[in-house]
């Protein structure tokens, strides 16, 4: 369960036409060959629509042209991102624009993880929805977007009304019982970067037990062995994961570099990396 556009769902009275599912690319996997890859992980942060300063910081510019761009870098070591899904960070709190803007440019393929609040109406979910969003963020780690409090509420109501999942931005180590009892029960969900830190992977793995999906991102920002990590989730279930460039890398120790996909990889049988890279 990424943020991989859908075939339709139901999004209220919504008529526009949804973004086309594509088909799994097909060029070959082996030795010097491209994997495909659906980037389920990344930002961008166009100045030309509103950002907000969070805990003293505004990003640099990183734009559409900016990540086709970056991805390049990816060729030499056998990848091709061939869709994504861009998500709102902290800094771009409830704006849309920018999210519908970078999504016409990045075209099919593509998909949106927004940030909304609670009393978010309707139309505006069908507008969204008709744009290509297919999840809402709670960033719980930054801020920007709605309260944990509003968690259930939220979530259950886009998916409900649009078929979309719930991301969670969350240190793992926060995750209590309750909170983990919460989260298993939500329709659809994932959770970022790994649970960000060693001591949260017992929890994690817990929550993947009972279906909640794990992004492969941000090992510039985790405190915690990746690979050792990827391995113990997929022993748990080989389709948990996700894989993510979490490109431009804002505020993390060392931005994402092409050998973090290796890294995955190396992890992973090959049928687990069609899975992990594009399913």
């Amino acid at each position: 369960m990424s943020a991989k556009p859908e075939p339709p769902a139901s999004a209220g009275s919504t008529e526009s036409p949804e973004p086309e599912e594509p088909a799994e690319p097909t060029e070959p996997t082996g030795s010097g060959q491209t994997r495909p890859v659906f980037d389920a992980h990344l930002h961008i942060v166009d100045p030309r629509f509103p950002l907000v300063e969070n805990n003293g910081y505004l990003p640099d510019p990183f734009t559409v042209d900016d990540y086709r761009e970056a991805n390049a870098h990816l060729t030499p070591h056998g990848f091709a991102v061939r869709g994504g899904a861009v998500v709102s960070g902290s800094f771009q709190a409830f704006d849309q624009g920018y999210l519908v803007d970078a999504l016409a440019q990045l075209g099919p393929g593509f998909a949106g993880v927004t940030q909304l609040p609670v009393e978010v109406e309707d139309q505006e979910i069908d507008r969204l929805h008709a744009a290509g969003v297919r999840a809402v963020r709670f960033n719980v780690a930054r801020g920007g977007s709605a309260a944990l409090d509003d968690l259930e509420h939220l979530a259950q109501r886009v998916h409900d009304r649009a078929g979309w999942h719930a991301e969670l931005y969350i240190d793992a180590r926060t995750i209590d019982d309750d909170l983990a009892r919460r989260i298993a029960a939500l329709p659809a969900v994932s959770i970022d970067h790994l649970g960000m830190h060693e001591d949260g992977l017992p929890q994690l793995l817990r929550l993947v037990e009972q279906g909640v999906k794990v992004k492969a991102t941000g090992f510039g920002r985790i405190d915690m062995d990746p690979a050792r990590t990827l391995a113990a989730i997929v022993d748990v279930d080989p389709t948990a994961l996700m894989v993510g460039t979490d490109l431009p890398s804002t505020r993390a120790r060392r931005p994402f570099a092409p050998q973090d996909l290796d890294l995955i990889r190396g992890v992973l049988t090959p049928p687990e990396q069609s899975a992990v890279f594009w399913d």
